[in-house]
């Protein structure tokens, strides 16, 4: 079975969906579909907010088009779905976005169309959750009128060396004959080649394991951090002298959040846990990733006391609140966590990012970004987040004569101006 003439809708069109529907845009008939008017008027405009994919190269996808109204998708015979797959309240997946997805192509279904899905899953969710739904509202029965397929998304917000085209692109199909046309369908846009896995399941099983590697990785650095303070001594430095080995890897002490690394692992525990078994280093190194802010804030405070502060009524200014350097992504983002914290026990927090959109971080969080440094005397400051402009900031000048307790988490300010690091 070949679709000889691709017409493709991409369901979702954020960090995920955006880039996918610019580079099929090049090629072949693409429809970006997003429910959020606002991001598609804005990509109508030429301007992307998540900052993934320039104007130029917006530009240049002559054969895509975008829109927020589902009749203008329904001709289409390819769909890839791209929304986000987040964690409830307790940790646990919620996939709602993803049915409600499934429901909206069900409905635009028709006889030979194929659905593929990219957004992150525990293994079994495509065929278990999502082609259920896709019956249901299409009546008609998957591998005989439609076909579905699982392609992982790797995209890594802010990066610009390891693109949408430079990475290798996973594929899988419902049958042989689909997994095959799959494959080549993303082949023909994915520079860096495709890997056709041998089922859906272990497509999606492979994903939700890249990122719980990194994830138990930096736990346990974190886990030397905490270690190494107690015993006084300089957990980067360690790092460094052991990084000398050809075999050590360079992980780092941080915060963990973000849509990939602090979500997936508990998609693939929810899992385990179903079938009956209760992973223990996974869930390991969840706890110990997601109690980083709170450790931090209580070493941020305990360095304050050391200078004499009192804590009530201080302030602290916070610099970094995405989720990761260089991007403007707030998503999942820890260093609310240290916030909250510092909040708790009693200090006054501003809070600047010249990466974050205000609005964002207000609509999502309620917290103020102050605009600019305007040289306010802070008792503490936080180095959250590794933004190349607050590398270049100069802390000295900051402290403006104060005996400003300086706590580096991301190990990016000089060793002579910093009480702390991570």
């Amino acid at each position: 079975m070949r679709i000889e003439n691709p017409q493709i809708a991409i369901i979702g069109l954020g960090y995920v969906g955006l880039p996918l529907a610019v580079e099929f845009g090049k090629k072949y008939s693409t429809i970006g579909f997003d429910i959020d008017q606002k991001r598609v008027s804005q990509l109508k405009s030429g301007h992307d907010r998540t900052l993934e994919v320039e104007t130029d190269e917006l530009a240049l996808s002559e054969k895509l088009t975008v829109t927020d109204q589902e009749k203008f998708i329904e001709d289409c015979n390819i769909y890839i779905v791209t929304v986000p797959t987040p964690l409830n309240n307790n940790n646990h997946p919620d996939l709602t976005p993803l049915r409600k997805a499934s429901e909206t192509v069900g409905k635009l279904l028709s006889k030979g169309n194929i659905v593929i899905y990219e957004s992150t899953v525990y293994p079994g969710a495509t065929e278990e959750d999502c082609v259920p739904i896709l019956e249901e509202f299409s009546s008609m029965r998957y591998n005989e009128d439609f076909f579905c397929g699982y392609s992982p998304e790797r995209i890594n917000p802010g990066d610009k060396v390891h693109t949408l085209t430079n990475i290798k692109k996973v594929t899988s199909g419902s049958t042989p004959e689909i997994a095959e046309y799959i494959d080549q369908l993303y082949a023909t846009i994915i520079k860096a080649g495709t890997h056709k896995a041998s089922s859906i399941k272990v497509a999606e099983a492979a994903k939700v394991i890249e990122n719980s590697q990194r994830d138990i990785n930096i736990a346990f650095v974190n886990e030397l951090a905490v270690i190494f303070n107690r015993l006084g001594i300089d957990t980067n430095e360690v790092l460094d002298a052991a990084s000398t080995k050809w075999n050590f890897l360079p992980f780092k002490p941080g915060l963990v959040g973000g849509h990939c690394i602090g979500v997936d692992p508990y998609y693939l525990t929810h899992k385990a846990q179903e079938v009956g078994y209760n992973p223990q280093i996974i869930l390991a190194g969840r706890r110990l990733n997601d109690n980083m802010g709170s450790y931090i804030a209580f070493n941020v405070i305990k360095e304050m006391i050391k200078k004499g502060f009192r804590i009530p009524g201080s302030h602290v200014l916070v610099m970094g609140i995405t989720f990761k350097e260089n991007c403007p992504d707030i998503r999942n983002s820890k260093v609310i966590d240290v916030i909250h914290d510092l909040k708790d026990f009693g200090c006054h927090v501003d809070v600047y990012d010249p990466w974050a959109d205000p609005m964002e971080v207000m609509e999502k969080y309620n917290l103020p970004v102050i605009s600019h440094l305007n040289g306010d005397k802070y008792d503490a400051i936080v180095a959250a987040v590794a933004h190349q402009e607050l590398k270049e900031i100069d802390i000295k000048k900051l402290k403006n004569g104060h005996k400003t307790v300086i706590f580096d988490v991301k190990n990016i300010l000089p060793n002579d101006v910093v009480d702390k690091r991570l």
